[in-house]
């Protein structure tokens, strides 16, 4: 059996991953099957995580004017990083691995065996909220989090950067289609293939970084794209 691999970068939005809210193609009969892994307070982690690099780098400051009063909307606020990231991934289309087929329990515990090592493997990618949906028409996983650095000579000492949160796991770009996001989403699509092999299911690749999503996903992926606060 062979399925493709989708990695789709969302726009995020907690409180519909979480089913706070929902939109038409969600079949609430089923979203029982769902799986919950975490859902902490944005706000909440990043006083957890930036409060103490926050004092230190405000206390060095002689000027009150660059002082720097709530590093979250410091970082809502700035043009050069998100609050969070989400990555989106999905096993196979709705015509092969129907969320009410008969793989669909199959492609549930691979998304799960999935998840459960990918905050040791990524250590630099603070995962505050993260659900595998069995209640659209495929099933997938949206895992959202914050990536950051420590030791940064520039700003705060511990502070939220992408590039730098993949350079410090070894995902180098070398241009701008091949930058360390696609490397780092490319290696995370072979840990999923990885998985799917000791299943039973062959990597079928497409040769692109092209999105294979169902047209239901997708629209529910173009639709939902608010940052909750």
């Amino acid at each position: 059996m062979k399925r493709t691999i989708s990695a789709m970068v969302g726009k995020g939005s907690v409180t519909h991953n979480s089913r706070i809210f929902t939109t038409e193609n969600v079949d609430s009969e089923r979203t029982h099957l769902n799986i919950d892994y975490c859902n902490e307070p944005i706000r909440k982690v990043y006083h957890e995580m930036f409060d103490e690099a926050l004092k230190q780098y405000n206390d060095k400051q002689k000027r009150k004017d660059r002082k720097i009063p709530d590093y979250y909307k410091h970082i809502e606020s700035g043009k050069q990083e998100k609050l969070f990231h989400e990555i989106i991934f999905q096993i196979g289309n709705k015509d092969d691995m129907s969320a009410t087929g008969e793989h669909a329990e199959l492609a549930r515990a691979i998304l799960d065996e999935y998840y459960q090592g990918f905050q040791e493997r990524n250590p630099y990618l603070r995962v505050f909220s993260a659900h595998l949906h069995m209640d659209e028409a495929t099933p997938h996983i949206h895992i959202d989090f914050v990536p950051f650095t420590t030791g940064s000579k520039r700003g705060l000492e511990t502070r939220v950067s992408l590039k730098q949160a993949m350079l410090n796991m070894g995902f180098k770009g070398e241009g701008k289609s091949d930058n360390e996001l696609n490397r780092w989403i490319l290696s995370e699509k072979k840990i999923l293939a990885q998985i799917m092999e000791r299943h039973g299911i062959e990597w079928e690749q497409k040769g692109t970084h092209e999105q294979h999503l169902s047209v239901l996903d997708y629209k529910k992926w173009t639709i939902v794209n608010k940052v909750d606060k």
